[in-house]
This record gives C-alpha cells, sequence and structure tokens, in this order.
C-alpha cells in the first residue's frame, strides 16, 4: 500500500513539474549573446592609401532585453561586448608614422585594433511567447573604447616591422548600425562617425573611418 503511495505521489510530481515547464511566459524577454563577422572597409581614406586581401572583422557579447509594450515587440536593450579589427592595406608609411622618414615607401600591412564596446539598441520583433523564431529589426548606436592597437607591416626599403599605434588612435569609436533578419541569420551594417586616427599624431592627415558589413547572430 505504501509503495502504490509512493508511486502516486511520484507521478504527480512529475506531472506538476511538466506542466510547469511548459507554462507560457507571457513577460518573456529576449536577453541574447552575440556574434558578428564583417567586411571591414575604411571611409575617407588618404589618397594613397587602399585595402588588399580580406579585412576582417569579430564582434562578441551580451544584451540585456527591456520590452516596453505590452506584447513586447518593441524594447531596448544595452549590451557589452568585444571586437577585433584587422584592416589590410597598401600605404605610404608616412601616413601612419609621425615625420621620421624621409622617403615615402609603398607597404603591406595589417592594422589590428582590440576594443571594448557598448551598445545600445531599439528593436522591433514579431516573438510571441511560444517561439523564439521571429523577424526582427534592431538599430542602434555604438561606443567602443580602445584596448590594443598595432601596426604590422612589409616594406622593400624597411623590412618587417611591428609598431604600437595606441597612442596615435582615438581612444574612443562612436558608430550607427543596424541588424534585420529571421531567426539566427541577420545582414549587419556598422558606420563609424569618428576618425580612427588622432588628429595631429599622424606626418599625413588620416581621416579614416570604419564600415562594417557583414552578419550578426543572436544566441538566446
Amino acid at each position: 500500500m505504501n509503495r502504490i503511495c509512493y508511486l502516486f505521489l511520484l507521478v504527480s510530481s512529475l506531472g506538476f513539474a511538466q506542466t510547469e515547464g511548459n507554462a507560457v511566459d507571457s513577460l518573456f524577454r529576449e536577453d541574447q549573446v552575440y556574434v558578428s563577422v564583417s567586411y571591414n572597409l575604411l571611409q575617407n581614406k588618404p589618397e594613397n592609401a587602399s585595402q588588399y586581401s580580406f579585412s576582417t572583422g569579430f564582434t562578441a557579447g551580451f544584451f540585456r532585453d527591456f520590452p516596453f509594450t505590452k506584447n513586447r515587440h518593441w524594447s531596448i536593450a544595452p549590451g557589452l561586448g568585444y571586437a577585433y579589427t584587422d584592416i589590410k592595406q597598401n600605404i605610404s608609411l608616412q601616413a601612419i608614422s609621425l615625420p621620421t622618414i624621409a622617403i615615402p615607401d609603398e607597404v603591406r600591412s595589417s592594422m589590428q585594433l582590440h576594443y571594448l564596446e557598448m551598445p545600445i539598441e531599439f528593436r522591433w520583433r514579431n516573438a510571441t511567447p511560444e517561439s523564439h523564431k521571429f523577424w526582427r529589426i534592431h538599430t542602434g548606436i555604438k561606443a567602443s573604447y580602445l584596448l590594443n592597437g598595432k601596426l604590422n607591416y612589409e616594406s622593400d626599403t624597411q623590412g618587417n616591422k611591428s609598431e604600437n599605434l595606441k597612442t596615435r588612435l582615438n581612444d574612443w569609436q562612436y558608430g550607427v548600425y543596424v541588424s534585420f533578419g529571421f531567426n539566427t541569420w541577420n545582414p549587419y551594417i556598422y558606420y563609424g562617425l569618428q576618425p580612427i586616427f588622432e588628429k595631429n599624431k599622424t606626418a599625413v592627415e588620416n581621416n579614416s573611418s570604419a564600415l562594417h558589413i557583414g552578419l550578426k547572430f543572436y544566441i538566446l
């Protein structure tokens, strides 16, 4: 008799747990881990600058979602993440270095930048409590703080060298972006509003700014 009672209690508790697990959360949030990969272009380059090969970008971080409509289709989401940029370019060494080299020299360079990024998104999605697959449009602004910057270059006259760029770059980058799509895959565009290089820190004026085009992935 006791065994039957124990069995009844066990089945009842499992049934209750299953019911609770299937309950619909009408106050759902779309807190998400994000990852993006992009092709990086330079805007407003010096006249003697051009890019070669594939300049890659990578970001990763987390968003906290704050819905502000009853159906939770609209929200604001601040985030925190890390960004890495590798820009490959053919550029006169004088366009990067301080004016210590008398003869211009063509180089193949790779500018590697590391940022702590702080985005904030204004979001629309047609999500429901029952499904995590939905259409979305996310637009936002992003502030990025420079952690480190380095230039690696190959030159016929100067050889292979590496140069720390941190003191010649703007500490902060600001830009706007938009991502849109369905479920996990979302085209992504970021437009930088701030020059990468600090004014008067390069031999030739360099007002290059960033344009990133790629894919952004949101993971619940």
